[in-house]
This record gives structure tokens, sequence and C-alpha cells, in this order.
């Protein structure tokens, strides 16, 4: 899309967030005759993967912390507990639980704990990131996790356990929010769909990597092996620029060329993709500063919508419900647990390895639009397998299920697990992006602890098979919601983005 067909004239005079900066003639000129490449649709620079793949340690982080108790990650009910380890039992779960003496009572905190962190840091990650800049905030986190990690290994009651717990939690709150944003703020346009999926890429290979270690080591030394990530990603943080875009918005202008031209290579011409950062931050300081409350301006309603939207409907869609019941349904299938996790980890792996491909290739829509359709899909047919399974109508059911597990950890792997935090870190202008992008985080920790919380209340009132066909309808409102709400952001530039949102909202 050309940059004049995002706004027109007078609309750029009645609002400065709408206008676009005048491109250098000279570089236009000598890119259409092939004498330079336009350095916002570039190749990749061997710094922009190296900063890429230090910044994506921290979701790695992520998906180890993850790994550590399964199931028990959010849930606070003890009968979700006991149930689980009649179909799952971890070495981590089994370990703790075994060598400090805990209650379920006492490991479902432990496990509820680090949910709780998260939110927490999830709320300041935002303000920490704008006022510090994003590498401080990712090195701010790694800290905690780092801390709370040792914690743990070297635990001998509940409380230290707890602590390590809620340490760990609250920095993979921060690192969630930080570095989609900062992967997103680094690349050229026509990358920065797959290197920003590469967050959850990361997540799912953390996840994947302590779960088969977990199989051959000790919780305490599989606790040790957490820090090596965060220990890593401390030092590289040194190594890495800080977002151009964030030392535009602090009036660090020489700082931002310096460390544009050093992503974009020392032969590329940056004169327009500056220009335009620049320009753009300036026309948004002559705004007030926004809180809380101008959040909810007309203006950013577009973007509130779809990030917040995004994140509720990928919770509701029945994520955690499917990890609750994965090895009991895998048990029921006549798979042992571990065939079964083993054959989600060789699914969802590829899977996400797909979609991060397939980000800037096909777009974020059409990806959305295909997962949140195998989604509903497994989800539909896991309900109907405890449907059948009620009724007595069919003794082979429960294969139905395994199926269903199975076509919903791919089709999320897809699309719904990595692409709504693409968005979220594409959509919201600088002046309010750390707000927006905290509450939108927020959103996404809570609705994770609403679903796993209330998990088995809703399949007492309205039964297991109830429950998956209302996560199998939520996924059917997504595709509305995607077709309907959500911008195609492939091949555009982070201002061209959000200045087209907030012309939707006007012209809503």
């Amino acid at each position: 899309m050309e940059p004049q067909s995002i706004v027109d004239f007078d609309e750029e005079a009645s609002n400065p967030l709408l206008r676009r900066a005048s491109p250098d003639t000279e570089s236009r000129e000598d890119a259409e005759a092939g004498k330079i490449s336009s350095p916002a649709s570039s190749g990749a620079t061997a710094l922009v993967i190296f900063s890429t793949l230090i910044s994506v340690l921290g979701s790695y982080v992520f998906g180890t912390a993850v790994s550590t108790e399964n199931c028990n990650l959010t849930g606070f009910l003890t009968e979700c507990y006991v149930r689980m380890q009649v179909g799952f039992s971890s070495p981590a779960q089994s370990g703790i639980v075994n060598d400090l003496g805990l209650s379920i009572a006492e490991y479902s905190v432990f496990g509820s704990i680090w949910t709780i962190g998260a939110m927490l840091g999830a709320i300041i990650s935002g303000k920490i990131a704008d006022f510090f800049g994003r590498r401080v905030a990712m090195g701010f986190a790694e800290l905690f996790c780092l801390v709370g990690w040792t914690a743990i290994s070297f635990s001998q009651n509940a409380w230290l356990l707890d602590i390590g717990r809620f340490l760990a939690g609250y920095g993979v709150g921060i690192l969630s929010y930080v570095v989609p944003v900062y992967i997103a703020e680094i690349t050229p346009k026509n990358l920065r769909g797959a290197f920003t999926a590469v967050n959850q890429l990361m997540i799912c290979c953390g996840g994947s990597v302590m779960y088969v270690i977990g199989n051959f080591t000790s919780w305490r030394t599989l606790a040790l092996i957490g820090t090596i990530p965060c220990i890593l990603q401390l030092l590289g943080l040194f190594l890495i620029p800080e977002s151009p875009r964030w030392l535009a918005k602090m009036d660090k202008w020489k700082e931002c060329e310096t460390s544009l031209q050093r992503l974009r290579g020392a032969n590329a011409n940056i004169s327009q993709e500056a220009a335009e950062i620049i320009e753009y931050t300036e026309m948004l300081k002559q705004l007030s500063d926004t809180g809380m409350i101008d959040l909810f301006q007309r203006k950013y309603a577009h973007g509130l919508i779809v990030g917040v939207g995004l994140m509720v409907l990928q919770q509701f869609g029945g994520v955690n419900a499917i990890a609750y019941y994965a090895s009991a349904i895998f048990e029921s299938a006549g798979v042992s647990s571990r065939t079964g996790t083993l054959a989600m980890v060789v699914i969802q792996v590829p899977m996400t390895l797909l979609g991060t491909l397939l980000t800037d290739k096909s777009g974020r829509v059409p990806l959305l639009m295909i997962s949140a359709t195998g989604t509903l899909l497994g989800c539909f047919l896991t309900g109907l397998s405890f449907l059948l399974q009620d009724l007595q109508l069919w003794k082979d059911s429960p294969l139905l299920a395994l199926i269903g597990v199975l076509i919903f950890t791919g089709s999320f792997s897809l699309g719904m697990g990595g692409i709504p935090w693409v968005i979220m870190s594409e959509i919201f202008p600088i002046n309010v992006k750390g707000l927006a992008g905290s509450l939108v985080t927020v959103v996404n920790w809570f609705g994770s602890w609403i679903i796993s919380y209330s998990f088995n209340f809703l399949t007492k009132w309205i039964s297991s098979a109830g429950t998956f066909f209302l996560f199998s309808v939520a996924s059917g409102l997504t595709i509305i919601f995607v077709a309907k709400l959500v911008p195609e952001t492939k091949g555009r530039t982070l201002e061209e983005i959000q200045a087209s949102m907030v012309l939707f909202t006007r012209k809503s």
C-alpha cells in the first residue's frame, strides 16, 4: 500500500496522527532505478537476526516456566490436580511433591502463584519498557526469572518455592509484552511478522525441551537448567542495539539513526525510514501525555478492540481446557500419556514453525481464520467424543477426542497461539504502546486464569461435552471477529499501520 493511500489531505491537516513523512525523493528514485534497496523492505541483516535470537531467549524462558508443572500452571482446584495426576505425572510434579512433602493444596498454590506474578508483571511491563527502554526491560525481567529459578532449585520448603515461582512469573509477565514489541520495532516490514512470530516458536521449544530433559533429571537440576537462557539473554543484551523507535520517542535522534543504520547494514540507505520514524514521533508529541483513561478515547478504540478481543478469544477458545484434559484423553483412548504428549510436541513445534514462515507470506488474517477454524473443529470433536461417551453410543469415541486434541494443537500453533502477539506489537502508536500493550497483556493472563479457574465448574454445570462445544462457539466468534475487525498488517510499516487504525476509527 502506498503511503498516500492511507489518508487524504483534509484528514492529514485535521489530525497529526494521520500525516505521513515525505519520503526522500532522490532515495525513492534510486530505489525505483534499482540502485539501492528500500530499507523498509530489505532482507534481514546478521544483527537483526542476532538481536531477535537474543530477545526470544525471553520467550524460551517463558516456555521453560510453563513446562515445569504442566496442567497445574494456573489451576487452584484440587480436583483438577487429582484428575490430571491420574493421567500424567511429570518428573517436576512428583519430585517436588515427594521431596518437600507438599500437600495437593500447597502444590496448587505453587502452580497458581506463577500466573499471579505474571499478571502483576504485565501491569507494569509497558511503563518499564517506555521509561527505561526495551533492552533494560528485558534485562530487568530476566533478573527476576534468574532469581526465581535459583530460589526454586535450592528451596527446602513451600514458601521459598512459592517465592521463586512468583518471581519467575513476574519476569515472564514483563517478557511476554516487551519481547514481541522489541522485535517488531527493529525488523524490516516485509519480515516483521515472521520474526515476531518466532516468539511463539521459542515458547513451544522451551516447553518441549524442558519436558524431555525433565524425564531424565531431577526437578532441582531442571530448575538450574532454566537459569541458562536467563544468563545468556542478560549477556546478549549488551551486544544488541536499542529499538530505534524508542530512541526517537526519547528525543535521542542521533542514537536512533545510529541504531537503525546498524540494524539495516552499513551500506543501507536509511534516510526514508529514519525520516518517517522521526516525523511520526514528533507528530505524536504534539498530543498531550496519555494516561490510562485517555487510552479509551475514540481514536484508539479500534486498536484496543482488536488487541483485547484477540487475547480474550485466544483464551476462551479452549487452549487451557485442552491442556487440562489432554492426558486424561490420551489414557482413555488407550494411548500412554507420555506418547500422547510426545505426539502433541511433534505436531506443535512444526506447525508453529510453519505459521512463523507463513506470517509474512499469506498474511496475519488468513492464518488466523484457518487457525480458528481448526480449533473450532478440534474442540467440537472433543466435545462430541464426551457426548458419545455420556450417551454410551460409541465405545471408540475416545479416539475421536484424541484426534480432536491433535487437530486443536496443530491449528492453535499455526496462528492463534502467536499472531495475536504479533498484531499487538504492531497496532498501537508509540505514545500509547506501553499502556495499551500492558492492558492487552494483562487481559491475556487474566483470561488464562479465568478459564483455568472456572474450567471444573463449567464441566459440572454444563458437562464436559457442553464445555468443549462452548469453546468451539468461541472459535466461531473468533472467525467472525477476525473477518470484520482485524486489519491485515503484512508488508506495512508500523507508522502506516498505526495511522490507518486511527483513520478506521474516525470513519466508523
